[in-house]
Formats: C-alpha cells, structure tokens, sequence
C-alpha cells in the first residue's frame, strides 16, 4: 500500500481487497497522512486499519471494514492495475467513486449532484 501511494495520486482513490482479513491492519496513519501528502482522495480497503482516530482527523477519505491494532507482515505485493470486486461492488480501474457515511458507489461515468430538468 505503501509503495502505491507514494507517488502523486491527482485525487485517484485506491481500492485494495485485503481479502476481508480481520487479522491486521493495511494502513496506519503514517501510510494515510503519505497519501495527503500525495494528493491521494481516498482510499477502500477490504481489510482493517489502525490509527483510526487520528486518520479520521486527515483529509483523506478511508473506508474499511474495521480496525485492528496489529501490523500487517510486508511480505505479500498484491497486483495494481486489475478490477476487484467486494461488498457487492465491481472497481474497476478509470471509474468514479462516490462514498459517504452509509456506504460506496461506482460508476463509469462521472456522476453530477446539479438537479436536470
């Protein structure tokens, strides 16, 4: 996760399937305040993180399926650049994203809150 959001992000969200492990965590706040500082807009893990209240506090939206105070292991790279699919939603790589409080949502195009008449 690291690696991946050490480059400049230009608003883009990560999604990472961490394989709904409640096990450890795959973010913390020093990885969460990098993406700040990357421009990163986002970032869904399916899996856990820590440090969630000070990541709270980041401009920075985070959705995760818990918390866990442990670190994950190194060990396992994982693929960029595929489609993943979890919670019911498809994320593939160029569509939107949309998340709020009660959930995420994607789309191919981008979405408009303006009313059409």
């Amino acid at each position: 996760v690291r690696s991946i959001l050490s480059p400049p992000g230009g608003g883009d969200v990560l999604v990472v399937d961490g394989g709904m492990s409640m096990r450890t965590a795959l973010m913390g706040d020093q990885i969460a305040k990098l993406a700040v500082e990357n421009g990163w807009a986002g970032v869904i893990i399916n899996g856990c993180i820590r440090d969630s209240a000070i990541i709270n506090t980041l401009p920075l939206g985070v959705k995760a399926r818990g918390t866990v105070p442990v670190k994950s292991l190194k060990g396992h790279a994982g693929e960029q650049g595929v489609a993943v699919a979890f919670a019911g939603v498809e994320f593939v790589e160029g569509w939107h994203v949309y998340a709020d409080e009660d959930g995420v949502i994607v789309s191919e195009e981008e979405l408009s809150l303006e009313e059409k008449e």
